[in-house]
């Protein structure tokens, strides 16, 4: 008891002689330097710990989370995702142990790294769709709704099965629609390359010719020359792509507002053939949620409400609108898309057919139908689309190179008059 009450005297003796202890707020720790005094390892929480610990937090955390906010997957990565989601829920798998058993095999990326944030959310306790929308570069609005609306409906495998299946179809139409590119491309490229090897190259030497014996090059060739001088003039060419530039970033502000959407859109579904494409395209994602909704139990509304968040097209988007309103005033669904804006989109046929539906009480089995019809259709539009897109591009390249080529021509065919003079 002696030794121990002289050591707490020691103790508070000591303390005394050294400082005051800080106040209890302030996080401290100390540590012991050369000559065995104690000293202070960090200071005052409120301004060392934000000064040391704040930039790490700020890179490790809030950053990781925006930069996975803001980060786009690979196609066919969501389409895996959404496939093994689908089967692994039909087979009666919980959700957050589905979501965990996808994180746990999938490659190690930002996919891997957004399915487990996803897991971790739906642990927590909040509802699948709002885990998702956390994510809108990898998760669409028509993603998040449909799985919002096998939320209600209890039928998230089937839907997700639905989405499966067209997010497989759109990346196949999209490989169809590059592999119909990639050879105008490269016909593209090799015209550039030969077009500028007889302008920069070859042309320069017929003026040559021509100056030394004092003769004027034909009309099309002094044409093509002062192209060609123009291209060289970087003084020109440097205000020209800065017109471009700026022309280019006022199109794309343009195209974000609300009179530029209706232009653009205007156009995509008024050309010929690319118009019919885009429509049935539309057609056909439309019908196929509606008739996976309402077969999935969800009120005809709320389908509506997800094919209006689905169509990236103004025209289609204003038709769903005022379809949504005819309905809530009580009409039906067919007599609702006829006197809607934009009615003319959809054929009348598949009013009809509808119409029938709504009679029998198969509206779901008609949507079906009609989603199937127009998928074949719609694969019939894609191949008119490939099978124009060829010519279209041997038309217009075959007329630049020809226009250059008989440009270079007529020197050489008058060279041995000129060479005479």
């Amino acid at each position: 008891m002696t030794v121990s009450a002289t050591k707490t005297t020691e103790e508070l003796d000591s303390a005394k002689k050294g400082r005051e202890l800080p106040p209890a707020g302030n996080k401290q720790g100390q540590g012991r330097d050369g000559s065995g005094v104690f000293r202070d390892v960090e200071t005052d929480s409120s301004s060392q710990m934000q000064k040391d610990y704040g930039p790490a937090r700020s890179q490790t955390t809030l950053p990781v989370r925006q930069q996975l906010c803001r980060a786009k997957v690979k196609q066919d990565e969501l389409i895996l995702f959404t496939t093994q989601l689908s089967v692994m829920l039909d087979s009666g798998v919980v959700l957050s142990d589905a979501l965990d058993a996808i994180a746990g095999q999938a490659e190690h990326g930002t996919f891997k790294m957004i399915i487990m944030d996803v897991a971790e959310t739906v642990k927590s306790g909040e509802n699948f769709s709002k885990a998702l929308a956390g994510y809108p570069k990898v998760f669409n609005t028509m993603f998040i709704s449909m799985v919002k609306a096998s939320e209600a409906s209890g039928k998230m495998a089937e839907m997700l099965s639905v989405l499966s299946g067209y997010l497989n179809f759109e990346s196949e139409t999209r490989k169809r629609i590059k592999g119909a590119l990639t050879y105008p491309f490269i016909m593209a490229l090799m015209a550039v390359a030969a077009t500028g090897t007889l302008m920069f190259f070859v042309l320069p030497r017929f003026m040559r010719i021509y100056e030394s014996k004092g003769a004027a090059l034909p009309k099309i060739t002094q044409v093509l020359v002062g192209f060609s001088k123009l291209l060289g003039n970087f003084q020109a060419m440097t205000v020209f792509l800065t017109v471009v530039i700026l022309m280019s970033v006022g199109l794309y502000y343009w195209a974000g507002t609300l009179t530029g959407r209706r232009v653009i859109d205007f156009i995509k579904i008024r050309t010929p053939v690319l118009g019919t494409m885009f429509i049935d395209t539309i057609v056909t994602r439309s019908m196929r949620i509606m008739a996976t909704m309402v077969n999935t139990g969800v009120n005809l509304l709320e389908s509506i409400a997800v094919i209006k968040n689905s169509c990236d097209n103004y025209y289609f988007r204003r038709l769903w609108a005022g379809v949504d309103e005819r309905i809530r005033d009580g009409y039906q669904l067919s007599e609702s898309i006829m006197i809607s804006p934009s009615s003319q989109l959809i054929a009348p046929g598949i009013i009809q057919m509808l119409k029938a539906g709504e009679k029998s009480g198969k509206l779901g089995e008609v949507c079906d139908k009609i989603s199937v019809f127009y998928e074949k259709k719609l694969e019939g539009s894609i191949r008119n689309v490939m099978a124009l897109i060829e010519p279209v591009m041997i038309i217009i390249l075959g007329s630049i190179i020809g226009t250059v080529a008989i440009a270079l021509l007529l020197p050489v065919f008058k060279i041995s008059s000129v060479i005479a003079h």
